[in-house]
């Protein structure tokens, strides 16, 4: 009897060990999103906002808008062209590193792409 209460004791320790290991591998800040991630352009804003991918992951972004914008980094590594009404502008970041873009023709819409 003794044996079975030390090893459901172990399957107990081990489980709660395991659970805590996948929940802090990444904090919520530090999810990292799936390879194909969407951003909707959207009432002057940009949603989300900031985002945590993979490398190699493609960010697609979509006007909601019944006016242009664009997306444009600030460090120049990726422009779309103009986008109308439900076009869309996709980049696929091959780098780590934190890219901070914005809208050209109305500069207070803002964004960041982090890349790990």
């Amino acid at each position: 009897m003794r044996h079975k209460k030390d090893l459901m004791h172990l399957a107990m320790v081990t489980l709660i060990a395991l659970l805590l290991t996948i929940a802090g591998s990444a904090s919520a800040d530090e999810a990292v999103n799936p390879p194909g991630v969407a951003v909707k352009i959207d009432n002057f804003t940009f949603g989300p906002s900031k985002l945590v991918i993979a490398r190699g992951a493609t960010v697609t972004w979509t006007n909601g808008d019944d006016i242009p914008h664009t997306i444009v980094a600030t460090d120049k590594s990726f422009k779309s062209r103009v986008l109308d009404t439900d076009e869309t502008f996709s980049y696929t970041f091959d780098n780590p590193g934190t890219y901070a873009y914005f809208c050209s023709i109305h500069p207070h819409m803002m964004g960041e792409v982090m890349v790990k």
